[in-house]
């Protein structure tokens, strides 16, 4: 007989319970159709008109309360962004963002509140801008009504200690300026290249273009002449020195020619060069504006918390806890501060703090740590430290982590430096040669050989490749920090993973049962029993025997023990062997949760971790050529299994704290190697930060991911080796694009060294050079990027026949 599931009207879930119904719509639960009644008493039912269900799932129910600390005047000032007598203006970050729908009703909130002016949706960032007038409405009442239409915003602990920095425009109008000018220069330069002896009098002209390299040379340029200074203060000579020097060489020259009245200058060489460096800057400079890559713990506590204070709740901002407050954390809430657990049972998930996927029991009196989320229930704890003082922020403050020395300058810098030695040795010999053979020469052939012989093509074809690798990787779900991460990922010779949420998928765990087979009534039994829990292992167990309504009396729960109740007249047990009297039963890999009917054991359920598609190939590929390290907070359960699929030259290590996975990183780096971690939570935060490149996996590009230099998204996780080796062919790009911009290089030596180069071949050899290293990089990388495509097209392919084949 074939099943035929409901979807939800507003969220699209299957309705487990059909009889939830409005207007002839069904509806998964009574939140989402609360929602729904509310949009359409409004008249805003076309936001189901632009895309089917668009809407979030309404079945947990948020506290009245949450948003309490919005009426906190210190914190409100910290928030908003803009207020005067009638009007405030505050920007809420919405994860729940996804949709064309999600703008038109977000766009459309002052319909549901009067005080709502206006609101103005970043659709890239997630963001919404929100202007109301506090006469008429409040932010806690915005921020209560989009979460009870589905759009609860995410306010955390970084939007109270960060302000977010101004965008920073000044190299757009440095390029714009020298745009203009370089345009203009080179059209006021015709008369001189083609006026000949005794033409039209270009005197003029000569004025005009002084005057228009003037802001080029003090304005536009200034990007270069300080990375040029902060080099030489530091004692390394990076590839922007020898630019500035081309830069000054030239003006000066320019400037000397045109007042003894013995030539044009070099104008619209030295404007040319500025305006193509610039080009090539801001487009390596590119970022992604809806990443973050340098988040930490704030990002991932909340903004407040509540505080006991004599018989009141108070809400409190977190940076305000002091050691010895009494903090109540709700249900599925996360712990601020390290504290003793004074009140409650405490069920802790610290999954994103240490990778181990086993939620941990405490008891009164124990110590729980900041970061854990509380599973079950509220509890009260005794705080003994600060948040700035917990166990988990002290992974920032590592020494280790305080600076960059593991970082080695750009190849470019190091190529660019011996380049100028050897620029300098022609000049120093070019310059003896005539000392001996004609004095009047030295001085144009000097100059001439600083401005021909420029490393701007280096830094050209370096510039666009980076740039263009950027882009390649970021439309492929590779979002890199900077084009340093491209060299340094192009080094890695060793491999780390993490394994919970890196190797493996929730999603994809893998439930089974061992023992006598079990009856649809009794499937049906345990799946309504532990539908009553909110433990991980329960939510598995009821997704494997089905979901179902079945009442269940008489329900307990014993804090990392089990769950039992009555169910139609049995007695039901889920738990550990104790609990459920299955302590002579040997369980196999996995974490393991028995069975117990009217007080005879029937089996166990093994929970294996399921690991992501492509998983496989993915380690197949990486042996060949790379060095590997799993490093687990979780226990070691799945060792057999990872052995097999790393090899037997592979480093596995688990219940590795976030300390342990940072030494080991840097144990590996003062072995030599070149370190590549790929991790997703906050225990591998250090780890992240510490690697020669850190890549943090996600979901959702806009979730929370730890400080890192890339952000790849999961799905994507089996094209690694491809990123990498597009990396790989980016130097052998920049080289190769190098090596034939020396062929403009010798040309033009051939007339700098004898004293002969004109304003006008200088203004053919300079632009030809760098257009046609723009061309060839372009056209290189591309064709480079070909491989990629292909196979993130297979890996699709093959995601869809999965999809196609687990639904058959």
């Amino acid at each position: 007989m074939i099943t035929v599931e409901t979807s939800c009207y507003h969220c699209g879930e299957t309705c487990e319970n059909t009889n939830i119904l409005l207007d002839d719509k069904p509806f998964c639960c009574e939140g989402c159709k609360l929602v729904f009644e509310l949009l359409n008493g409004n008249g805003l039912c076309t936001y189901y008109q632009l895309n089917g269900q668009p809407g979030a799932p309404q079945r947990s129910q948020i506290r009245p309360d949450k948003f309490a600390f919005l009426e906190d005047e210190k914190i409100r000032q910290q928030l908003i962004q803009f207020r005067n007598d009638t009007h405030t203006h505050v920007t809420f970050y919405i994860p729940q963002i996804h949709c064309s729908s999600c703008l038109w009703l977000l766009e459309h909130l002052h319909k549901l509140d009067d005080g709502v002016q206006r609101v103005t949706v970043n659709f890239a960032r997630k963001e919404a801008q929100v202007i109301f007038q506090q006469s008429q409405t409040s932010l806690r009442k915005v921020a209560e009504l989009l979460t009870s239409i589905g759009y609860e915003p995410y306010i955390s602990l970084q939007d109270l200690q960060h302000k977010k920095p101004a965008v920073n425009r000044q190299l757009i109008y440095q390029l714009g300026v020298a745009g203009f000018c370089f345009g203009n220069i080179m059209l006021l330069s015709f008369p001189e290249y083609f006026s000949g002896n005794g033409g039209m009098d270009t005197h003029l002209f000569r004025y005009l273009n002084l005057l228009l390299s003037l802001p080029v040379f003090l304005y536009s340029a200034q990007a270069f002449y300080r990375s040029a200074w902060g080099g030489l203060k530091h004692g390394f000579m990076n590839i922007d020195v020898p630019i500035v020097l081309a830069i000054i060489v030239t003006f000066t020259r320019s400037l000397i020619d045109i007042s003894t009245n013995s030539g044009a200058g070099y104008f619209d060489a030295m404007t040319g060069i500025v305006f193509f460096m610039l080009a090539g800057r801001v487009l390596q400079d590119k970022t992604y504006q809806g990443l973050s890559f340098d988040r930490d713990y704030t990002s991932y506590f909340p903004i407040a918390v509540t505080a006991i204070r004599g018989k009141k709740n108070v809400p409190i901002a977190l940076p305000d806890i002091k050691e010895g407050e009494t903090l109540l954390i709700h249900n599925n809430e996360l712990v601020p501060a390290d504290g003793i657990l004074v009140k409650g049972s405490a069920l802790i998930d610290y999954s994103f703090v240490t990778g181990e996927a086993d939620p941990v029991p405490c008891l009164t009196g124990d110590i729980v740590y900041a970061g854990g989320r509380q599973l079950e229930g509220n509890i009260q704890l005794h705080t003994i430290k600060a948040v700035a003082q917990s166990y988990l922020t002290s992974l920032w403050n590592r020494q280790e982590l305080q600076q960059d020395a593991h970082k080695q300058p750009s190849f470019i810098h190091l190529l660019g430096r011996h380049f100028t030695w050897v620029v300098l040795g022609i000049t120093v010999l070019t310059a003896a040669w005539w000392g001996f053979h004609d004095p009047s020469k030295i001085w144009p052939s000097v100059t001439a050989i600083l401005i021909i012989a420029c490393p701007c093509a280096l830094l050209l074809s370096a510039s666009f490749t980076n740039g263009h690798i950027l882009s390649i990787l970021g439309r492929h779900k590779l979002y890199l920090r900077n084009a340093g991460a491209i060299e340094r990922l192009a080094a890695t010779d060793h491999i780390v993973f993490d394994k919970t949420g890196t190797l493996t998928d929730k999603q994809k765990a893998v439930t089974v049962f061992n023992g006598q087979p079990l009856t649809r009534h009794e499937r049906l039994q345990a799946a309504a029993l532990a539908a009553q829990s909110t433990h991980p292992l329960s939510r598995m167990v009821r997704d494997f025997c089905g979901s179902n309504h079945i009442p269940v009396k008489d329900f307990e729960q014993v804090t990392g023990m089990g769950i039992s109740g009555t169910v139609m007249k049995d007695t039901i047990r889920l738990g550990n062997a104790a609990f459920t009297g299955a302590a002579g039963i040997a369980a196999t890999n996995g974490s393991v949760v028995y069975l117990s009917i009217n007080g005879q054991v029937r089996g166990y359920f093994s929970i294996r971790n399921g690991y992501r598609n492509g998983i496989q190939s993915l380690i197949l590929q990486l042996r060949k050529k790379y060095q590997l390290t799993v490093l687990s907070g979780d226990h070691a359960r799945d060792e057999s299994t990872l052995r097999k699929l790393m090899g037997t030259k592979a480093t596995l290590r688990f219940l590795q704290q976030p300390q342990d996975k940072l030494d080991h990183i840097l144990a590996l780096q003062q072995q030599g190697q070149h370190v590549l971690m790929v991790g997703d939570g906050l225990n591998d935060a250090g780890a992240l930060k510490q690697s020669d490149t850190g890549i943090s996996l996600t979901e959702d590009s806009n979730n929370f991911t730890p400080a890192s230099d890339g952000i790849l998204a999961a799905a994507n996780l089996p094209l690694l080796p491809y990123y990498i080796q597009l990396c790989k062919t980016s130097k052998r790009i920049i080289l190769a694009s190098f090596i034939y911009s020396l062929v403009y290089n010798f040309t033009g030596l051939f007339f700098a060294v004898q004293g002969r180069l004109s304003p006008l071949t200088a203004a053919i050899l300079m632009p030809a050079s760098s257009i046609s290293i723009i061309l060839l990089t372009w056209s290189m990388s591309a064709l480079a990027a070909k491989k990629l495509h292909r196979k993130a097209l297979q890996l699709t392919a093959d995601e869809d026949q999965s999809f196609a084949c687990a639904r058959s």
